[in-house]
């Protein structure tokens, strides 16, 4: 059984003093970042999206037709949705430093960190095997809690798992044992035709990438 898939961050960076708890309307600017605007569809087996307009928008300027996936959403950020980290700060620092220190802390009354990486983990156990790779637009979050399960680190590793805007981690399940890939999407995909002018192949040109030692595959998290 072989799975191959790829998770694209359709989110803004987490953390800083600004951040908006839920994201936001991504900028022009990042709408337009290499790697995301000029970008040509690729011929994926199953082309995945979470429910924001984010990843929506993302998708569009991919000019490919994604499914939108519940399971891809973004942390339920309860009450705190919508809200600056500096505002939070300063009305609940207590809940604030709980939420960032404790995985199973939920002071917005949303979703805990560790209820997130379940869900991811039960996703990724769902996904189906296949010779063409998935592709999955989605939120830093989710493919933090998505790296969290494929190199079975603890829960509490979440939050030192950079995912940057527009970047790209690959996982792949071969033997029952997940390997990770990651890098930041810095020049566009391009289609290779193929020798016998059927249907095209897909090069993705990325950057030296770090190589994550493999993890045994694990149950979804209970």
């Amino acid at each position: 059984m072989t799975v191959r898939l790829t998770m694209l961050c359709a989110s803004a960076a987490e953390g800083g003093h600004d951040r908006i708890f839920g994201g936001g309307a991504a900028s022009e600017r990042r709408r337009h970042e290499p790697g995301v605007a000029t970008a040509a569809p690729p011929p994926y087996l199953l082309v995945l999206r979470g429910p924001s307009a984010r990843c929506a928008r993302t998708a569009e300027a991919l000019a490919i037709q994604a499914t939108p996936d519940d399971a891809l959403r973004d942390l339920d950020y309860g009450a705190w949705a919508g809200r600056s980290v500096q505002d939070i700060a300063a009305e609940d620092p207590h809940g604030l430093s709980a939420w960032l220190t404790d995985p199973d802390a939920a002071p917005h009354g949303g979703e805990s960190v560790r209820r997130l990486c379940r869900r991811t983990a039960a996703w990724l156990g769902a996904l189906p095997a296949g010779p063409g790779p998935i592709l999955a637009i989605t939120e830093a979050s989710v493919i933090r809690a998505a790296l969290v399960h494929a190199l079975s680190v603890p829960v509490r590793s979440f939050r030192q798992l950079e995912v940057l805007p527009a970047s790209a981690v690959t996982l792949t399940l071969r033997d029952g044992r997940w390997s990770t890939r990651s890098g930041r999407l810095t020049v566009p995909w391009r289609w290779q035709p193929a020798a016998d002018g059927s249907a095209a192949v897909t090069l993705l040109t990325m950057p030296d990438t770090r190589q994550h030692p493999s993890a045994p595959h694990r149950p979804a998290m209970t």
